[in-house]
């Protein structure tokens, strides 16, 4: 799991806990349980019955009439907005490793590979090989962990088992000598359709 995710998966159980909690004291004023089931509502909240409000009409108006609060309520909502907005971009955008160092175990100071150099050789190798009609390639992640995805289109005729052990062999095994990492690859294997051949 990465730093990123766990980070995501903490924000949404601490929203989700507060929204629930919130929602059964809500729940609980609305159905009027705290008397029939004879409960004793949190200390200070405001919703023990059908009858109360959260907000009182002096509490909605206190500040309204002052000159910086409709611009401070503007200011909190755009923010709010804003964050929100940057946290779903970020959720959509996959992380990429930039560059990553060459020359395996004792790699060279300061000598990198761009991850686009990379992802093109290895697309490129994996085209080579037998049965295979189109390839594609992507590395995500970060420098010290990098992820590879392979989409690979056979041939009406390829063999997948035999392609796997070619392209572990091959240009994944390549792609790792030349770095410094070893990563997971997830492999994508599609069959190319072909026209249906009539019989004589």
């Amino acid at each position: 799991m990465t730093a990123r995710s766990a980070l995501n998966r903490i924000l949404l159980a601490i929203s989700g806990l507060v929204l629930l909690v919130g929602g059964l004291l809500v729940l609980f004023a609305g159905l009027d349980l705290y008397r029939r089931w004879n409960l004793r509502p949190p200390a200070g909240w405001p919703l023990t019955s059908p009858a109360d409000v959260l907000l009182t009409a002096r509490d909605r108006t206190r500040w309204s009439g002052e000159d910086w609060w409709w611009p401070a309520v503007i200011a909190a909502l755009v923010i709010v907005i804003a964050l929100a907005l940057w946290w779903l971009i970020a959720q959509l955008g996959r992380p990429h490793p930039g560059g990553l160092p060459v020359g395996g175990p004792h790699h060279l100071q300061g000598v990198e590979l761009r991850e686009h150099a990379l992802r093109d050789a290895l697309a490129e190798d994996t085209r080579h090989l037998p049965d295979v009609h189109k390839a594609q390639a992507r590395i995500t992640g970060t420098s010290q962990h990098p992820r590879s995805s392979i989409g690979i289109t056979l041939t009406p005729h390829g063999v997948p088992g035999r392609t796997l052990h070619e392209l572990s062999a091959g240009p994944l095994h390549n792609a790792s000598r030349s770095t410094s990492a070893d990563w997971p690859t997830e492999v994508r294997l599609h069959v190319a359709r072909h026209k249906p051949h009539r019989a004589q």
